[in-house]
């Protein structure tokens, strides 16, 4: 089931947050503790946004990523197309 705001827009929650990776190859992060949650957005193109943002600021940081998580795939999962239900 999905929620609709006040003007009926589907509201599809993304968070973006990032941190410095131990290894380049893999999603391992050197500090949990330091972890750089960026904020929830209502839509992806606002999370994109951020993201886009957050990444920028760390563009000489190598090690440093962001990511989006679609938060919404995450309420309901048996609703997205992308996920197998078996």
């Amino acid at each position: 089931m999905s929620e609709q705001n006040e003007q009926g827009e589907q509201q599809l929650l993304h968070m973006v947050f990032g941190g410095e990776l131990s290894d380049l190859s893999k999603v391992h992060f050197r500090d949990l503790d330091a972890l750089d949650v960026v904020g929830i957005y209502p839509n992806y193109a606002a999370a994109f946004d951020a993201w886009k943002q957050a990444a920028h600021r760390t563009v000489d940081n190598a090690h440093m990523r962001y990511f989006i998580v679609h938060m919404h795939r995450l309420f309901d999962p048996v609703d997205d197309k992308d996920v197998a239900v078996e």
